[in-house]
């Protein structure tokens, strides 16, 4: 997919092996039909299946497994080229990966050899239910494993899915499990009821359990079970993921009305040029807006560095190491959620009232910013900064810092 900013975006060897011109290629297709899809909503069935044809899917395996062993920058970026051209597949395809990460530091080496290669030989396609702070989900212990009841909601990718990752409340031991089923398990009901008003095809509903068996071979982490240090990183994969999703969509934002102003915009009769570009103040407000993604993208990529670095140092990782990554994180999703915002809003000071028009669909890129930067209040990220610069003080783990 062309950009006029070229440069904030990761370099590429133009291969077919090279994931980022697979990823290229596919958000030029995702973008002929993004206005179209976002308009219709629903669950993406084709663009899902593309996205299992190119490969990527297997982008984060290790190769041991007989994945492509790529680092986070790799699959981060990936995200972020996604995202440009349309946010909710880039959603769909990050938290798949999300899953495969949640894997590799909560399972057993038996869990990681069985459902990492199962996934790069079967193509598996991997969805979310797990919402950390949702407690609507029991699981019962029985003799040789849990029975699984309840509702679990914001289940990212859960349609079209043929596995999820699944969190659920454990009364007796006052704890949640952590665990993995095939979507097609009896008594599984994924529901297709995502309404919100951008993200719309992220599928991201509800899921419910009645009566579901789960067995104590599925289970990643056991409740009561206390996390090592370097399983903590899961958090970490998914804060990074937005964090990339939010600068794909201000990047995007920004490269459309760029491609507006220069195309359909004409200049404001006072201000006294015949080209737009030589507007002064249309000048001032790309600069700004060019000076919100700069930071962002910098940012963004040196958190990747540092999550790769904590992933490779496997059980080694000391909680300050896990921290500094936590830090950098913060960093980078606070700067990609307030360019995304920005832009995304400020695009119509630019490209003015003719640019509202449905047909162009400008106004997806604020409506999938704003759903998706509500996934967990950005003033709780800034109050880990605040307290990181005031007296050196590292995040808590937590399944969102």
């Amino acid at each position: 997919m062309s950009s006029s900013l070229h440069q904030l975006r990761p370099s590429s060897r133009d291969t077919p092996a090279d994931p980022l011109a697979v990823a290229n290629r596919l958000a030029e297709r995702f973008a002929a039909t993004a206005v179209e899809r976002d308009r219709a909503g629903g669950h993406a069935a084709h663009e899902r299946e593309l996205i299992r044809d190119s490969g990527l899917l297997t982008l984060s395996i290790p190769t041991e497994f007989g994945g492509q062993g790529a680092d986070w920058a790799t699959v981060n970026a990936c995200v972020r080229t996604l995202a440009q051209a349309d946010s909710a597949l880039a959603h769909v395809f990050g938290f798949h990966h999300l899953q495969l990460a949640g894997i590799q530091l909560q399972g057993s080496e038996l869990q990681q050899r069985s459902l990492l290669t199962a996934t790069v030989r079967q193509r598996l396609f991997w969805g979310n239910a797990m919402n950390a702070l949702d407690k609507h989900t029991r699981a019962i212990a029985g003799p040789a494993g849990y029975t699984l009841d309840g509702v679990k909601s914001f289940s990212s990718g859960s349609v079209g899915s043929d596995w999820l990752t699944v969190s659920a409340w454990d009364a007796h031991a006052g704890a949640s499990l952590v665990a993995v089923l095939p979507t097609a398990q009896p008594g599984v009901q994924v529901e297709a009821d995502w309404d919100a008003f951008g993200q719309r095809q992220t599928d991201s509903g509800n899921v419910r359990f009645d009566k579901v068996y789960l067995p104590t071979a599925l289970v990643l982490q056991a409740p009561g079970q206390a996390p090592g240090v370097r399983a903590t990183l899961r958090s970490q994969v998914t804060q990074l993921v937005m964090a990339n999703l939010y600068l794909g969509i201000a990047l995007g934002a920004f490269d459309a009305s760029r491609s507006y102003t220069l195309e359909h915009a004409r200049p404001w009769f006072a201000a006294g040029v015949d080209d737009i570009t030589d507007d002064p103040y249309i000048q001032h407000r790309y600069g700004q807006l060019w000076l919100s993604l700069r930071p962002a993208v910098v940012l963004a990529d040196h958190a990747a560095r540092l999550l790769d670095q904590a992933f490779r140092k496997g059980r080694s990782l000391t909680p300050r190491e896990r921290g500094e990554v936590a830090i950098a994180t913060a960093e980078a999703k606070v700067l990609a959620h307030q360019a995304a915002l920005e832009v995304s809003n400020q695009m119509f000071e630019l490209t003015g009232a003719r640019a509202t028009t449905s047909r162009f669909g400008f106004d997806r890129f604020w409506r999938n910013a704003r759903v998706h930067t509500l996934h967990d209040p950005v003033d709780y990220k800034l109050r880990d900064l605040g307290r990181y610069a005031l007296d050196g003080r590292l995040p808590d783990p937590t399944s969102y810092s």
